[in-house]
């Protein structure tokens, strides 16, 4: 009897439980942004003005996002074999960098993912926002 229950529970669970989204392939090509500032609009979130606080959320464990041109923004969840998303020394070296990844968009709750398998192309820090915008959030 017990093993019935057992097996009935086994199955509802597998019913309500919903399934992995299957990704896509895809070419995504934007800024490496910090997911916290660029969300909540806290502070001018882009290119040279922030990159210095765009690190430090980094380094301290915030989510790391590609803002491409049309406004778009991909959390990304890994880059290559790395098994660490948060605070992951490789992100640190391109923060604020123009990157175009290859990777696999995983769609949820009106929520773009990246599992990045490489960076392709990494353009360097093209947005040069600190002029306009002085360097943000503690100045020089």
């Amino acid at each position: 009897m017990f093993h019935r229950i057992s097996l009935a529970l086994l199955a509802a669970v597998a019913l309500v439980t919903p399934a992995s989204a299957a990704g896509s392939r895809v070419q995504v090509t934007g800024e490496i942004v910090d997911t916290w500032c660029s969300v909540s609009g806290i502070m001018f979130a882009y290119g040279t003005a922030h990159h210095q606080c765009a690190v430090w959320c980094a380094v301290g464990g915030i989510p790391v996002s590609i803002r491409d041109e049309a406004g778009n923004t991909y959390m990304v969840l890994r880059i290559g074999d790395d098994t660490v998303s948060v605070a992951n020394p490789k992100v640190v070296t391109i923060q604020s960098h123009q990157v175009t990844v290859d990777g696999e968009l995983i769609e949820r709750d009106g929520v773009k993912y990246l599992l990045v398998d490489q960076v392709a192309d990494d353009k360097g820090i093209i947005n040069l926002t600190h002029e306009e915008y002085g360097v943000v959030p503690f100045g020089e």
